[in-house]
């Protein structure tokens, strides 16, 4: 499977690792470009790829293109690669806000896979939610599912508004996950903690508690009052998250996070 990266951000990055980890392409077979040259050579010393000083001649070769730069200049790689690529490649995005029409158009090519991914792909335990265009082959679907089944777990959805909706959860929701643990564990250290001890405390109650909704099943709202003895700790800190307001509050960063990108797709079609 021959992959060339367009972007070698963090989540190019995140990309690669998981497809060599994985076995899924060997180092030869991957190819990236990036604005960035010392992006670039640090890429290429680490993971041993073949990194390319021009964008046309990183996806010469290739079965994938993946893009993976920033949306407000997805408008300048477009052109760059307008009328370059083969009618057999495959582009698969994972630029936020950008549309399949927006990257078809641009690029003047109908098959594209749009894919909003998440950070903790690095560590193979990512969430992929992706969609395809109707000219996408299944050949190509199965390539995909390969590609981010190395990352973690995918989800493929046929209708393509909810990718922005998931770039408001699956996609920023690590980063309100590590809020709330760096949150406890300042917290843990303000009542005597030890800081070490404090961080482990936090990431493994974070860890089993996500596994346990995972494996057992149950409705959140079921757990947390399993948690919850009548006049108990439990209790009385949930009566102060409550009074601050934290459901509003998250449920205020999701629209936020919701409406920039949607945002962000008017600007890289421009």
């Amino acid at each position: 499977m021959k992959v060339a990266f367009i972007g070698a951000g963090v989540m190019g990055e995140a990309m690669i690792a998981a497809l060599l980890r994985q076995s899924t392409t060997s180092p030869g077979e991957v190819s990236a470009y990036d604005i960035d040259q010392a992006r670039l050579i640090f890429i290429e010393n680490k993971y041993k790829v073949n990194c390319a000083s021009d964008i046309t001649k990183a996806v010469s070769d290739c079965d994938t293109v993946v893009l993976s730069v920033k949306p407000q200049v997805l408008a300048k790689v477009m052109n760059n690669l307008k009328g370059v690529l083969k009618e057999g490649q495959l582009v698969l995005s994972i630029i936020a806000g950008a549309s399949t029409d927006t990257i078809g158009k641009g690029l003047q090519h109908d098959k594209v896979i749009r894919v909003m991914p998440n950070t903790p792909a690095q560590v193979g335990q990512g969430m992929s939610v992706w969609t395809a265009t109707s000219a996408v082959s299944q050949a190509q679907k199965e390539t995909a599912q390969k590609i981010l089944s190395a990352m973690g777990k995918e989800l493929y959805i046929s209708e393509e508004k909810y990718i922005d909706m998931a770039t408001a959860i699956s996609g920023s929701g690590p980063a309100y996950i590590f809020l709330i643990m760096e949150a406890l564990t300042d917290a843990a250290v303000h009542i005597g903690l030890p800081r070490k001890m404090a961080e482990e405390l936090v990431s493994q109650t974070v860890l089993g508690s996500a596994y346990m909704s995972r494996e057992t099943g149950k409705h959140p709202a079921e757990l947390k009052n399993m948690v919850t003895s009548p006049g108990g700790t439990t209790a009385e800190g949930l009566l102060c998250l409550e009074e601050g307001g934290v459901r509003a509050i998250l449920a205020q960063a999701v629209i936020a996070a919701y409406e920039k990108a949607q945002r962000l797709g008017g600007q890289s079609s421009k």
